[in-house]
């Protein structure tokens, strides 16, 4: 597997970054999955946005244009012979002196990277299970995509069995969150929810689709602040992120639920196939 650090294309063997970087040193970076459908990477403009946010938040002065971008991650997909990909465009502070920096970082590291996917999929249901670990808040003003994991990782280690099961992060007030990976969304009597922002959680992409394929197919939708009751109110339950797509849950805290025979979700999952291999942008959408 091939590499672009830089501009550079290096094999995953001779992939390296200097031990100053403060990416690595104090965790100064961000970074989005992009799924690629077919030579098509769904939704990259909303992934660059929210990219270019976070480069804010960090003080990393870079002029990030999605389109030179693009090509640069048409190149590496070229070299590796992918037309369906995970592709991870990261971008990190850049080398520094020891010590926490005030100052903007002029000279980030850029490196992309991913493996190659089946065109869709793969569909699996999953149990979710409320985690002990509380959702951390975030550091800054906002819940950033950058290398701060551990809350996740944390989270992740409860799990018996990780590749069948979610966890469902709760704040300190008792609020569901977010999975691990994932944003939740369910639906009763027709009607969408899912978390508020105002609990913490990553603002996902799909997140932001599902709520705009919701608004698209006429479903009314609601964010707020919810417990565990609610979804066990619920007629269906599913995650979401950019790399899984929509994963039905079939079990949460021993209730049963449609899993991928939910109605809602397949409405959903229809329109998000429909889109994925020529969606620029959610605002296409509309």
């Amino acid at each position: 597997m091939y590499l672009l650090i830089d501009g550079k294309l290096v094999s995953k063997n001779e992939a390296s970054i200097s031990p100053f970087d403060h990416g690595y040193m104090y965790g100064l970076g961000a970074f989005e999955t992009v799924r690629v459908y077919n030579g098509h990477p769904f939704l990259w403009e909303d992934h660059m946005e929210r990219l270019r946010q976070a480069l804010v938040e960090l003080n990393i002065k870079y002029e990030l244009d999605s389109a030179a971008a693009w090509m640069e991650t048409k190149r590496l997909m070229r070299r590796n012979k992918w037309k369906n990909a995970y592709i991870r465009f990261n971008i990190s502070a850049g080398t520094g002196e020891i010590g926490l920096q005030t100052e903007p970082y002029m000279e980030p590291t850029i490196i992309i990277y991913g493996k190659p996917l089946p065109e869709q999929g793969p569909f699996l249901e999953k149990e979710l299970v409320v985690l002990q670990t509380r959702r951390n808040t975030p550091e800054g003003s906002v819940r950033l995509k950058s290398h701060h994991y551990l809350n996740s990782i944390l989270g992740k280690r409860e799990l018996s069995r990780p590749v069948e099961q979610e966890g469902l992060f709760l704040t300190e007030d008792g609020f569901a969150s977010e999975g691990t990976v994932s944003n939740v969304f369910w639906v009763k009597d027709g009607k969408l929810f899912t978390p508020s922002l105002g609990t913490g959680i990553l603002n996902g992409i799909t997140r932001q689709f599902i709520l705009a394929a919701a608004a698209k197919l006429d479903m009314d939708a609601e964010e707020g602040f919810y417990t565990p009751k609610d979804l066990l109110s619920a007629d269906e339950i599913f995650l979401t992120n950019s790399i899984q797509e929509m994963v039905p849950v079939k079990t949460f805290e021993g209730k049963n639920f449609p899993g991928a025979g939910g109605q809602v979700l397949h409405s959903l999952l229809f329109l998000y196939h429909s889109c994925s291999k020529d969606l620029w942008s959610i605002d296409e959408l509309a």
